[in-house]
Parts: C-alpha cells; structure tokens; sequence
C-alpha cells in the first residue's frame, strides 16, 4: 500500500511524539476529522499504527513491523538509496545482497547493470532480478522465513562462506547511537555476520527511521562497513564514528544541522 504525502506526514508525528489525535490533525492540516479518520484507519489497516480512542499510537520500537508494512514506509527514501548504492556497483562485478525492503529497493535498482553476479538470502531479490538475463542470480540454501521471504540458518551461513564477493549491500533493521548494526532474528544476523565477512567492500543501506527503533540482537559495528548510504543521519555521533574509521557516508536527501 502505498501511502498519502498526509499520511507519512501523519506517521512521522506519530513516531516523533508516540502518538496522534484526530482533532489536532484535523487543526495541523486544515481537513476534516472525517478525512483524518480515514487516514489514520488506512494506518491501521496497514499495522503501521495502532488505534486509541480519539487517534492512534506509534508501535513500539522493539516490534519487528510487518513486512509490507515496513515496504510501504518511507518508500520514496528507499528508492533514493537504492538508487545511490546501485551507483556505486559497476558492471562485472559480484556481490551479496541480504534481507531487507531497503536491500531489494537496490536490487530494483540494479536492473539495468549487466554481467552481475548477485548471490542473495532474499527471495524478493531473486524474482525481481531473475528475468534479467544480463544478471546471474545465486540463492541461498536454507529455511524460508515466510514473513519476508529471508533464507536463514546454519546452510545459509555455510553457503555465503563459500563465497568472496566484491560488494555486499546489506540492511539492519535498528542503529544505536554507538553504531551497533542490531536485528531482531538471530538466524539472519549470522547470515549478516557471513556476508560482511566475505565481501571486499560492504556497502550499508538504511533510511533514518532505523535510528528511531530498537533490536536485540548485535549484527556488528558500523565502523566494519565501507560505505553507508541513507536519506539523512540525525545523530551526530554516528557521523563522528564514520569519519574516525574512514567509512564513506552519503545522504540522498541531507539536511542542515537544524533538521531544516
């Protein structure tokens, strides 16, 4: 589902205070409470939130989001990125690509490069880039996450090994402020964990809502990643963290020091 520019105005409010009410959406955008009822029923429909009497809340940080939910926000910001990691990879080349909706944003993204090798644990990637003739696509082995379409597990790990790619683009699902990578499954964490470990240049895509959430499982550090592309990096000690180890940052949609 692809949402209203009101409506990702009415889900950053929300992730920003906890939670919305009607008649104060209603005063903000200058609508109806009627209107804004609808919005925030569309929001609920989707899970992206969840309703209160008079309004709705944010879910909590620590709930790992459905996935066409999480693929239906910040869409516009995903397409940025993919966009920009897609840039970085020329032809001929070999790489990793992992879970994820921002991940499978660049292998759309990729559509149009030729001679590729893309060895992925992500179901979504390989439909995608499989009717493209000019893109050689390698699947994982391994159990099936039927929520996201993830390969997982023990073979999964034991197949990325088998591999030394030249990019990995590899996606988390939360970013502390002291640049832990952090996930909510432990199984695709290690096939993460692998994928890092066998590329030559690990390319980090995540928009600027994973600085938002909590996970509790530790993928790594963001100084073990080469470059890390996103739509903006609110936190400054982050940036602190890519300049100390050299690792390359680049926004799609960067902002002045105000958030302006």
């Amino acid at each position: 589902m692809i949402f209203s520019a009101r409506q990702d105005e009415i889900v950053a409010l929300a992730k920003s205070k906890g939670r919305v009410f009607v008649e104060e959406l209603a005063t903000l955008f200058s609508v109806t409470p009627q209107t804004i009822r609808k919005d925030l029923n569309d929001l609920c429909d989707a899970r992206v939130l969840s309703r209160i009497h008079g309004g709705a809340l944010f879910p909590s940080g620590t709930e790992n989001l459905k996935y066409e939910q999480r693929r239906a926000m910040a869409a516009t910001e995903k397409q940025d990125i993919g966009r920009a990691a897609a840039a970085l990879i020329p032809d001929n080349a070999s790489l990793f690509i992992n879970i994820g909706t921002t991940t499978e944003a660049v292998g759309e993204a990729l559509s149009d490069h030729h001679e590729l090798m893309v060895i992925t644990n992500n179901i979504n990637v390989a439909n995608r880039l499989r009717v493209y003739p000019a893109i050689e696509v390698v699947i994982a082995g391994g159990v099936v996450r039927g929520s996201d379409g993830g390969i997982v597990g023990e073979a999964a790990v034991d197949f990325i090994r088998q591999f030394k790619v030249d990019f990995a683009v590899i996606g988390v699902s939360a970013i502390d402020e002291d640049g832990a990578l952090l996930d909510f499954d432990y199984r695709e964490v290690k096939v993460a964990q692998a994928i890092i470990a066998n590329a030559r240049h690990v390319i980090l895509v995540s928009d600027s809502a994973k600085f938002e959430r909590t996970a509790p499982v530790r993928i790594g550090h963001i100084s073990q990643i080469n470059t890390f592309i996103t739509d903006h990096c609110p936190i400054a000690r982050v940036r602190e963290i890519c300049a100390e180890n050299d690792v390359r940052l680049i926004e799609t949609r960067a902002v002045d020091n105000e958030g302006r």
